[in-house]
């Protein structure tokens, strides 16, 4: 089982985001990884294969600054352990970076489009098919992130629990689910993501549990926005956690 974290808000979204992956070690997995826009809009990803504690490592002397990223813990699927197949993956104009918990059960037919193309894959998952093809959606159809998500997703068959960011929207994630559990934190001024309640809590007790085929906006100094694939607003329920 991986594990998903994200975070925006006032405070430095690094620290939030590692203890938020240490609270879900407990899922097992091969690799982790964390994406942060940096203060000087830079968006940074860093990888390590195995444990938390690697990728701190890994980390400690390179910029982990700004306040908005996503974080992700792999068990391997799709291509074998290592830092290139752990997420969080950048699409190809490194603009876009995407976490991703399921499976994509059409992934290499959609490759195939995308190579063909002249898109170019640095991994063997399945996850970095998505973050292309919603880079792809977007250029193509000259759309904003959620619409070039949903238009992504409707072309996905599978599970799915992703988070994106946008490196040109230092503001904003978009995050799905479809059978796979995610669950949005709100707090005061800022936002929680992860996989379960577990690392949400310490800051928050109101939580919304996204159903099947929702989709969050989370934007700074907004409040919560959930859709469907068609765009149709939702209604979600606001529930209190112990």
């Amino acid at each position: 089982m991986c594990g998903i974290v994200g975070y925006i808000g006032q405070r430095k979204a690094y620290p939030i985001l590692i203890k938020g992956l240490k609270r879900l070690e407990y899922r097992g997995y091969d690799s982790a990884g964390v994406a942060l826009i940096s203060d000087n809009r830079q968006l940074n990803v860093y990888k390590a294969k195995g444990k938390v504690s690697e990728l701190e490592t890994f980390v400690a002397q390179k910029d982990i600054s700004g306040s908005i990223g996503i974080a992700h813990t792999r068990w391997a699927t799709h291509g074998e352990p290592c830092s290139v197949n752990a997420h969080p993956h950048y699409s190809s104009s490194e603009r876009f970076a995407l976490i991703r918990n399921g499976i994509i059960e059409n992934y290499a037919v959609l490759k195939e489009k995308l190579q063909a193309k002249g898109y170019v894959f640095k991994s063997s998952t399945d996850t970095e098919v998505l973050v292309q093809l919603i880079e792809y959606m977007k250029v193509a159809n000259q759309v904003d992130l959620l619409t070039a998500v949903q238009l992504a997703l409707h072309e996905v068959i599978g599970a799915y629990a992703i988070a994106v960011l946008d490196k040109n929207n230092p503001d904003e994630i978009i995050a799905a689910r479809k059978s796979s559990p995610l669950v949005v934190g709100i707090g005061k001024d800022e936002f929680f993501l992860a996989s379960d309640a577990t690392p949400i809590v310490e800051y928050t007790d109101k939580v919304v549990y996204l159903q099947d085929g929702e989709i969050a906006v989370i934007r700074r100094d907004k409040t919560l926005e959930v859709v469907n694939l068609d765009n149709v607003l939702q209604n979600p329920e606001v529930r209190t956690v112990e």
